[in-house]
C-alpha cells in the first residue's frame, strides 16, 4: 500500500492555493483595465476566451506528457511563468498584448493543473481517494472564493499595478515551495512504475472514461452559465446591488469547496457513483430552479443547491478518476481529459446560455444549462454501469 508523504500534499496544496488565488486577484478588474486600453465588448470576450482556448487545447498535451517526463518540472515552470505573466500586465500597453498575455496564462495553466491533480492521484493510498482529493480541492475552491475579493480589495487600496505585483509574488511562493519540497523527479511514482501507460486511442474509447469526462463537462457548463450570467440576470430582473450579485457568484463555489473534504470522506465508504448520480440530479435541478426565481433569497436557495450538489459528485468523481488512473498508470492522461472537459464546459455553457439568452429570453439559458447537466448525467449512469460478466458453462 502506498505510504502518504504529507510534505509533497501540503506542498501541492499550498501551491496551488497560491497560483488560483493569484489568477482570480485579476481576473475581476481586467475587464475595466481593458476598458481604460479602449477595448469594446467583443474584445473583452477574446481577453478571457484567449486563456479558456489555450488552456483547453494544452491540458491534455501537458497530462499525457507529465506520465513520461515527471510531474515536477511543468509544476516549477508554470508557476514560474505564471510570476512572469504578472510583470507582462504591468507592461502591457494595448488589448493585443492582453489577448497574447492572457493565451500564454491559459498555457501555464494547462501545465500545472492538470500534473498537480495528478501529482495528488500518485501519492493517494488505496481506499482514501475520496477524502485525500477532497481535501486537495479546498485549496483550490477556496482560492477562487478569496482571489475576486482580494484583488478588489488590493486594487482600492493600492492600485491595479499592486493587484499584479500580488499575483506575482504568490506565484513565485509557490514556485520556491515546488523547488525546494517537492522530491527529484526521478524518484515520483510514474518514474518508478515500468508499465506503460495507457494509450489516447484506448482512453477515448474507454466507456467509463467518456462518463467522467461529460459529467464533468456538464456540471462545468453550468458554471459558465451562472458565472456569465446569473450578474445579469439578477440586475436586470431583480435590480440587487453588487455586493449582493458577488454574494451570488461565489456561494455556489464556497459551498461546494466546503463540502469535499467530508463528502470525500463519505466517497471512500459508499457508493461513488451513487454520489455523482445524485449530485448531478441536485445541480440540474438547481439550475432549473431560476426559471422560477422571484428574488434574491430563492437565486440564493438555487445557488446553495448548486453548490451542494456540486459538493456530493465532484469528490466521488475526483475520486474515480484516481483509481482508474492508477489501474491504468495514466494519471497525467486521465486528470489531464478531466481537467480538459471542465475548461471546455465553462467556455460552451457561457457560449451557449448567450445563444440562447439572445433568441429566447435569459431565464431560459439557465434551463438549458439544466438540460445539458441532467442529459449527462444519464450518460454518466449508462457509462458507469458495470458490465456483468458472462459465467461460465458448466463442465459437461
Amino acid at each position: 500500500m502506498k505510504e502518504f508523504n504529507t510534505r509533497v500534499f501540503s506542498t501541492l496544496s499550498f501551491s496551488i492555493f497560491t497560483s488560483v488565488t493569484g489568477v482570480g486577484i485579476v481576473v475581476p478588474l481586467l475587464p475595466v483595465y481593458a476598458h481604460h486600453l479602449g477595448a469594446t465588448g467583443f474584445y473583452i470576450a477574446l481577453i478571457f476566451g484567449a486563456f479558456s482556448l489555450s488552456r483547453t487545447l494544452f491540458i491534455p498535451y501537458f497530462g499525457k506528457i507529465s506520465d513520461r517526463k515527471g510531474r515536477k518540472p511543468f509544476i516549477v515552470c508554470g508557476l514560474l511563468a505564471y510570476a512572469l505573466i504578472s510583470l507582462a500586465y504591468i507592461f502591457s500597453t494595448n488589448i493585443g498584448a492582453l489577448i497574447v498575455i492572457r493565451f500564454i496564462q491559459g498555457i501555464a495553466s494547462a501545465m500545472m493543473m492538470p500534473v498537480v491533480q495528478a501529482y495528488v492521484g500518485d501519492i493517494t493510498p488505496e481506499g482514501r481517494e475520496g477524502i485525500t482529493m477532497g481535501m486537495f480541492n479546498i485549496s483550490l475552491f477556496i482560492g477562487m472564493s478569496i482571489g475576486p475579493l482580494l484583488g478588489g480589495y488590493i486594487n482600492d487600496i493600492f492600485s491595479l499595478q499592486g493587484a499584479f505585483i500580488a499575483m506575482g509574488g504568490l506565484s513565485i511562493i509557490g514556485f520556491l515551495l515546488s523547488v525546494w519540497f517537492l522530491p527529484p523527479t526521478d524518484t515520483e511514482q510514474m518514474a518508478t512504475n515500468k508499465k506503460d501507460p495507457v494509450s489516447w486511442k484506448q482512453l477515448l474509447t474507454d466507456r467509463h472514461m467518456t462518463g467522467l469526462f461529460l459529467f464533468r463537462f456538464g456540471y462545468a457548463s453550468g458554471i459558465g452559465i451562472i458565472w456569465g450570467f446569473l450578474p445579469v440576470f439578477a440586475d436586470t430582473e431583480f435590480s440587487l446591488s453588487s455586493s449582493s450579485i458577488s454574494v451570488l457568484v461565489i456561494l455556489a463555489v464556497l459551498i461546494s469547496g466546503l463540502l469535499h473534504a467530508p463528502m470525500g470522506f463519505l466517497a471512500d465508504r459508499i457508493n461513488k457513483r451513487a454520489m455523482v448520480i445524485a449530485g448531478g440530479a441536485i445541480t440540474a435541478c438547481a439550475l432549473f430552479s431560476y426559471e422560477f426565481a422571484h428574488g434574491f433569497g430563492e437565486l440564493v436557495l438555487a445557488n446553495l443547491c448548486y453548490g451542494f450538489g456540486g459538493g456530493i459528485s465532484m469528490p466521488a468523481l475526483t475520486a474515480m478518476a484516481v483509481i482508474k488512473g492508477n489501474r491504468d498508470g495514466a494519471m497525467g492522461s486521465i486528470m489531464g481529459l478531466i481537467m480538459m472537459a471542465h475548461s471546455l464546459g465553462m467556455l460552451v455553457g457561457s457560449l451557449l446560455g448567450g445563444i440562447i439568452m439572445d433568441m429566447l429570453n435569459l431565464r431560459c439559458a439557465f434551463v438549458s444549462g439544466a438540460v445539458i447537466i441532467g442529459l449527462n448525467t444519464v450518460i454518466f449512469m449508462f457509462c458507469t454501469h458495470p458490465i456483468r460478466e458472462p459465467e461460465a458453462a458448466p463442465p459437461s
